[in-house]
Protein backbone atom coordinates (compact mmCIF):
# COMPACT_ATOMS: atom_id res chain seq x y z
CA UNK A 1 0.00 0.00 0.00
CA UNK A 2 1.03 3.56 1.13
CA UNK A 3 3.46 5.15 3.64
CA UNK A 4 3.79 8.44 4.97
CA UNK A 5 5.34 11.43 2.90
CA UNK A 6 5.07 9.40 -0.06
CA UNK A 7 4.47 11.03 -3.20
CA UNK A 8 1.17 9.45 -5.47
CA UNK A 9 -0.71 10.66 -8.39
CA UNK A 10 -4.59 10.80 -8.33
CA UNK A 11 -5.76 8.24 -11.28
CA UNK A 12 -9.79 8.62 -10.24
CA UNK A 13 -10.53 12.14 -10.22
CA UNK A 14 -14.63 10.78 -10.21
CA UNK A 15 -16.20 11.85 -7.40
CA UNK A 16 -20.05 11.10 -6.63
CA UNK A 17 -22.61 14.70 -7.28
CA UNK A 18 -23.06 16.33 -4.28
CA UNK A 19 -20.13 15.38 -2.40
CA UNK A 20 -18.46 18.78 -2.87
CA UNK A 21 -20.80 20.15 -0.39
CA UNK A 22 -19.24 17.93 2.31
CA UNK A 23 -15.25 18.97 1.35
CA UNK A 24 -13.34 22.52 0.58
CA UNK A 25 -11.33 20.77 -1.78
CA UNK A 26 -11.02 17.05 -3.82
CA UNK A 27 -8.34 15.76 -5.43
CA UNK A 28 -7.89 15.84 -9.10
CA UNK A 29 -7.06 13.29 -11.20
CA UNK A 30 -3.32 13.73 -12.75
CA UNK A 31 -1.94 16.04 -9.64
CA UNK A 32 0.26 14.84 -7.09
CA UNK A 33 -0.29 14.82 -3.49
CA UNK A 34 1.47 13.09 -0.51
CA UNK A 35 0.31 10.78 2.09
CA UNK A 36 -0.55 12.36 4.88
CA UNK A 37 -1.81 8.64 7.21
CA UNK A 38 -3.17 5.61 6.34
CA UNK A 39 -6.71 4.68 8.06
CA UNK A 40 -9.54 1.87 8.35
CA UNK A 41 -12.35 3.47 5.82
CA UNK A 42 -16.12 3.94 5.95
CA UNK A 43 -17.90 4.50 2.66
CA UNK A 44 -20.13 7.29 2.35
CA UNK A 45 -22.95 4.90 2.94
CA UNK A 46 -21.51 3.50 5.99
CA UNK A 47 -20.22 0.54 4.62
CA UNK A 48 -16.97 -0.44 6.00
CA UNK A 49 -13.74 -2.47 4.54
CA UNK A 50 -11.77 0.61 2.68
CA UNK A 51 -8.79 1.47 3.25
CA UNK A 52 -8.46 5.47 3.57
CA UNK A 53 -5.87 7.73 3.48
CA UNK A 54 -5.53 11.70 4.50
CA UNK A 55 -3.36 14.02 1.91
CA UNK A 56 -0.96 16.52 3.32
CA UNK A 57 -2.34 19.07 0.38
CA UNK A 58 -6.09 18.59 1.16
CA UNK A 59 -7.94 18.09 4.86
CA UNK A 60 -11.11 16.60 4.71
CA UNK A 61 -14.39 17.72 6.96
CA UNK A 62 -14.46 15.69 10.43
CA UNK A 63 -17.54 13.54 10.19
CA UNK A 64 -20.45 12.85 13.09
CA UNK A 65 -17.94 11.12 15.31
CA UNK A 66 -15.07 13.98 14.74
CA UNK A 67 -13.10 11.96 12.86
CA UNK A 68 -11.74 13.07 9.34
CA UNK A 69 -13.04 11.93 6.56
CA UNK A 70 -10.40 11.17 3.54
CA UNK A 71 -10.50 9.73 0.07
CA UNK A 72 -10.37 6.22 -1.14
CA UNK A 73 -6.86 4.72 -1.04
CA UNK A 74 -7.56 3.01 -4.59
CA UNK A 75 -7.84 6.82 -6.31
CA UNK A 76 -4.15 7.06 -6.34
CA UNK A 77 -1.54 4.65 -7.57
CA UNK A 78 2.60 6.02 -6.08
CA UNK A 79 5.29 8.05 -7.82
CA UNK A 80 7.82 6.35 -9.18
CA UNK A 81 10.82 8.10 -8.63
CA UNK A 82 13.84 8.50 -11.90
CA UNK A 83 16.05 6.48 -9.86
CA UNK A 84 13.39 3.34 -9.03
CA UNK A 85 12.58 4.20 -12.82
CA UNK A 86 16.30 3.07 -13.48
CA UNK A 87 16.67 0.43 -11.04
CA UNK A 88 14.15 -1.41 -12.80
CA UNK A 89 15.26 -1.07 -16.15
CA UNK A 90 19.08 -2.20 -14.65
CA UNK A 91 16.91 -5.19 -13.05
CA UNK A 92 15.14 -5.79 -16.15
CA UNK A 93 18.36 -5.27 -18.39
CA UNK A 94 17.22 -2.53 -19.95
CA UNK A 95 19.65 -0.10 -21.61
CA UNK A 96 19.61 3.22 -19.66
CA UNK A 97 18.47 6.03 -21.61
CA UNK A 98 21.02 8.68 -22.63
CA UNK A 99 20.11 12.55 -22.83
CA UNK A 100 20.38 13.84 -26.39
Amino acid sequence: MFLPNQKVACVDGKFPLGIEQLYTELPKEGSTYTIRDIVPGVGLTGEEGEVAVYLCEITGPLNAHGIERGFRADRFAPLETIEEEAEEEIALGMPALVPA
